[in-house]
Parts: structure tokens; sequence; C-alpha cells
């Protein structure tokens, strides 16, 4: 018997390193965070239908479970939705020309997205797109 528990995604966690750094990143995605979030080891913005997405700092992840602090790049990957082709366009060439990498460059993807990938500053990636 298979019951349904019920469950719904609530939050997407991101574990960073330098939370400034972070917040930076994020921001030129065009994601808000409280003002003086710079300094909390853990901070949250509700993305558009609800979700919540959170930052936490590596140190302080592993204060109280040092086994699950992942480590190397590409731990996991965040997808945002923009409004438009130009708006991905927009948004890559904002990320990338503050230095953060380009995995992917803006191209028209066969299955009717303009599609985008970038790397936050601890390597994680982040999907651009816009559905034609």
């Amino acid at each position: 018997m298979n019951e349904s528990i019920g469950a719904e995604l609530d939050m997407i966690g991101i574990v960073v390193t330098d939370m400034s750094r972070s917040l930076a990143f994020y921001r030129l995605v065009g994601l808000e965070f409280a003002e003086g979030a710079e300094d909390s080891p853990h901070v949250e913005t509700t993305l558009r239908g609800g979700i919540r997405l959170a930052l936490d700092l590596q140190s302080m992840v592993e204060g109280f479970h040092p086994d699950a602090a992942p480590t190397g790049q590409g731990r996991m990957s965040v997808a945002f939705r923009l409004p438009s082709a130009a708006a991905v366009d927009d948004a890559w060439k904002r990320i990338t020309d503050a230095g953060h990498g380009s995995v992917l460059d803006p191209f028209d993807a066969p299955w009717g997205q303009r599609y985008a990938t970038v790397r936050d500053p601890d390597g994680s990636s982040l999907d651009l797109f816009a559905w034609a």
C-alpha cells in the first residue's frame, strides 16, 4: 500500500562558504535578501510561488552536523525562470561580467527555452531560463 505522506517542497538550502560573496551573486540573479544579511550564518528569501531559498554558512552547518557539509563543486543545481529570453541574456551577462563562471552560454534550447547556466561562488550550478 502506497500512502502519500503529504510532503511539500518548502525550502531549498544551499551551503555557502562566504555569505557576503554568495549574497552578492544571488542578488545579481535578482533575488532579494534582508539588509545586513551578510552578517548572518543563515538567510532566507521567499521565491515566487512561496518556496523559500536559504543560504547557510558551511561553518554553521559543520557546527551541528560535522559530516553533512558538502565538499567540491557542483553540489546541487537550482533553476530560475525569468520573464523573457532577453532577461536570461541580461542576467547571464550581469553575472559573468561580475566575474562568475559560465557553464553554458545563453542558447535557444530544443525544448523551447532560452537557457544558460552559471556557477555560484561555491561552484553550484544555477540555471537561468525563459520559455520562448
